[in-house]
């Protein structure tokens, strides 16, 4: 049955950045309601990396994704956001001094502003032009992403990219792998330069292997089952390692979806807002994480923790009209729900 709900900020996209959103309002005593396509709460760190760990959260050296999405949850809960999951925000219309939008279940959230903390819009993985790569994505041979570390213990696995999630990955997994395979163009990486050297090191340890200069060039196996990965360099020499799997660390192909029919600002793939308020060119509706862009934007998960904060703030004064707004640290004023 769908439904009218009111509240005082509607929220899309319920990752790590906008379940802090949640929190930031909360603490200004506004009501929020959370809309994901996705069928449970924390995006692609749920869907496709629980496991992997993060390090760049203060106070936290190392933190497993899907944890993360915990704790974001247990600090939201106070405020009692309204979730509606499992669809999409196919339209948007200002109305009344505020804004009506209508979800693909036919659901309308009335809200006073709107957050717009979608991540990378909808998104798939970048998948290798691989012959015979559809049976080998069917049995679990080839990945994009790690639900359970588990599932890896004493398999040989090929991590193929240059990227965080490659090197985050092979350290994470060559403890409990047999053998782990780094296949990469050239030897440069696009990660951070501290677990980029803990690769280096363990590599010169013998933990893990670097095949480098070296592109995906085939899959060999029968009914699904993967026995060796077949690499090449542009010279056309060729190493065939003996898999059980291929992790392949590409990347994500986004697209923004119905946002990009909105009239907002647009910078090809992401929305470009204030950085001071992170307000979009739609007066009253915001972009925080990795949708937002503006001149010196990190792609960093505290960042947008940051952007919520000040979104959050910016808002304030939409929902209270004409009320001033003293704000205290959370350290004196403490947690009470909305």
């Amino acid at each position: 049955m769908t439904e009218i709900i009111e509240t005082d900020v509607a929220i899309i996209g319920a990752g790590p950045v906008g379940l802090f959103a949640v929190f930031e309002c909360g603490m200004l005593k506004m009501r929020s309601v959370l809309i994901d396509t996705l069928e449970a709460v924390g995006g692609q760190c749920s869907a496709l990396y629980p496991e992997k760990p993060i390090y760049d959260v203060p106070a936290h050296p190392s933190i497993l994704a899907g944890d993360l999405i915990e704790r974001l949850r247990e600090q939201a809960a106070p405020f009692k956001p309204r979730e509606l999951l499992a669809q999409r925000v196919d339209a948007l219309r200002e109305a009344d001094g505020g804004f009506v939008l209508t979800t693909s279940t036919g659901n309308q959230v009335r809200a006073k502003a709107v957050v717009i903390a979608a991540g990378a819009g909808a998104f798939g993985p970048n998948r290798p032009p691989l012959a015979g790569l559809d049976a080998y994505e069917a049995s679990g041979a080839v990945r994009y992403m790690v639900a359970r570390r588990e599932e890896f213990r004493g398999k040989r696995i090929v991590i193929a990219g240059g990227g965080d999630s490659a090197v985050d990955w092979a350290l994470s997994l060559k403890d409990i792998a047999a053998k782990v395979y780094v296949v990469h163009r050239r030897p440069k990486f696009r990660a951070a330069p501290e677990t980029t050297d803990q690769l280096e090191a363990a590599a010169a340890r013998g933990e893990i292997e670097m095949v480098i200069p070296y592109q995906l060039h085939g899959l060999q196996g029968e009914g699904g089952k993967l026995s060796a990965v077949t690499v090449a360099t542009l010279k056309g020499e060729e190493r065939h390692l003996e898999a059980d799997h291929l992790l392949a660390f590409f990347g994500l192909a986004m697209e923004l979806g119905p946002i990009a029919e909105w009239g907002l600002g647009l910078e090809k793939t992401h929305i470009t807002v204030t950085p001071a308020t992170c307000e979009t060119t739609m007066p009253g509706v915001y972009a925080i994480g990795d949708i937002a862009t503006y001149p010196g934007k990190l792609k960093l998960i505290l960042q947008g923790f940051s952007e919520a904060a000040m979104a959050a703030h910016a808002i304030h004064p939409r929902v209270f009209p004409g009320q001033a707004l003293h704000f205290e640290y959370s350290t004196s004023k403490g947690v009470s729900a909305a």
